[in-house]
């Protein structure tokens, strides 16, 4: 399995607009961070996990081939604002979006042009599929399980795919989805900064997690200006645990 880290960076991105503190006017590519999301590739399956704002310009780093589906984590727009970017790759063929019912409901809201029955030239070609945290569907043939986790009060998905687990904006995780994490080798998990937030893990918190699951490695993804300079905080961070970087290909 080959995980490629399209972005690491949280809602914002890193440089955040205005801002110039050092992080943000930082010379070192490993600080430049788009929206999060992740490209992984299986054999000759290729699924993307979030598809946000940043997409397109993510994508053209990236070889053009087919996607085979997109895994939704939740409905917040740094996760699902390049939907429409999808187009290119639907030249491909029909392209499916999985999500849960209350999620895909929202995308209906926010962008049924692009959901209805009778689509007029030129829109994505896409089309929802339902799933449920927990129960496993398939992708021409390679199993992943929806993973509940909480981004604060609201419920939203991480996804394990084969002994790789990637969960984003979590802040806890509900005891029963521990069950999905058994024997997992590589996680990739949300890190949003120092000081703590209250729909977010923190970079402690993280670590703390991480270390509940003893993965062989742990990335940490989604973070913010404020988590300091990649090759410092780096130095500082548990042994096999690993701050993340757009382009980071990630073997499990």
């Amino acid at each position: 399995m080959k995980v490629t880290i399209l972005g690491s960076g949280t809602s914002t991105g890193v440089p955040e607009v205005g801002c110039q503190c050092e992080v943000c006017t930082s010379k070192d590519v490993h600080d430049k961070r788009l929206r999060t999301s992740a490209l992984v590739e299986v054999n000759d399956v290729r699924i993307l996990i979030d598809c946000g704002p940043d997409f397109r310009e993510q994508m053209m780093h990236v070889p053009f081939r087919q996607i085979d589906g997109v895994l939704i984590t939740h409905e917040h727009y740094d996760h699902v604002g390049g939907i429409d970017d999808l187009r290119p790759f639907c030249r491909l063929g029909e392209i499916p979006i999985y999500a849960e019912r209350t999620t895909g409901d929202r995308l209906k809201a926010r962008m049924p042009y692009c959901f209805v029955e009778n689509k007029y030239p030129g829109v994505p070609q896409v089309n929802l599929v339902e799933i449920t945290e927990g129960i496993p569907f398939f992708i021409k043939g390679l199993e992943i399980t929806p993973i509940r986790v909480m981004h604060g009060p609201l419920p939203i998905l991480g996804y394990r795919i084969g002994d790789m687990v990637y969960i984003t904006d979590m802040k806890t995780m509900p005891k029963e989805s521990f069950q999905y994490l058994n024997g997992v080798k590589c996680l990739i998990v949300n890190a949003l900064r120092h000081e703590p937030h209250w729909t977010h893990q923190s970079v402690e918190e993280a670590s703390e997690f991480a270390s509940g699951v003893n993965p062989s490695e742990t990335y940490f993804i989604h973070m913010n200006h404020h988590i300091g300079l990649h090759s410092e905080v780096e130095k500082t961070l548990p042994a096999h645990v690993h701050l993340a970087y757009d382009g980071l290909v990630i073997n499990c």
